[in-house]
């Protein structure tokens, strides 16, 4: 099995590249926990969540882990869970970390917030392009820090697609 994750800011293409992904390539695909969470919960969500959210992500990987597909495709994983609660609270819960890295991910796809526009989608709050960069830098330099299997998306939505298809071509050969 292996196993694909999209990381990265906001409105910067995960979930339509995971979803393009699976189309051409097939496989098993997990999306976000939190867009879950936040319609059966519509309220401003708070540190204390962030447990549930990040258990939640774990359980739907999980089960597609269990599943034993050829290709896994997860459209984010505990590393947003972390930068999130880092960036809305200033805090985070201490065993998303070493719960992240006790984990085995083939390749993380990062997708920069350049050269494409931000969207609105009533769950998004980082309109602004600074922020987004700042997510996408801490994305990185833990991904780094941590040596973590690595590609950099960048340019339009077709030039995204065409970086990661033949990333996951490359995983897959």
């Amino acid at each position: 099995m292996k196993v694909v994750v999209l990381a990265g800011p906001e409105s910067s293409g995960k979930s339509w590249l995971a979803a393009q992904l699976q189309a051409h390539f097939g496989g098993v695909l997990v999306g976000e926990y939190v867009r879950y969470f936040i319609e059966q919960n519509p309220r401003d969500t708070c540190l204390a969540d962030i447990p549930t959210i990040a258990r939640g992500q774990l359980d739907w990987e999980d089960q597609a882990r269990a599943r034993q597909p050829e290709l896994l495709i997860l459209d984010t994983h505990l590393l947003s869970n972390i930068l999130w609660s880092q960036t809305l609270f200033g805090d985070c819960p201490d065993w998303l970390e070493p719960q992240l890295l006790s984990r085995h991910y083939d390749l993380h796809l990062l997708l920069s917030p350049d050269d494409v526009e931000w969207t609105q989608d009533g769950q998004r709050c980082q309109p602004l392009l600074a922020e987004r960069q700042a997510f996408f830098n801490a994305s990185r330099q833990w991904l780094e820090q941590h040596q973590q299997p690595l590609q950099i998306l960048t340019g339009d939505w077709k030039t995204r697609q065409q970086q990661a298809f033949a990333a996951v071509q490359g995983l897959l050969a």
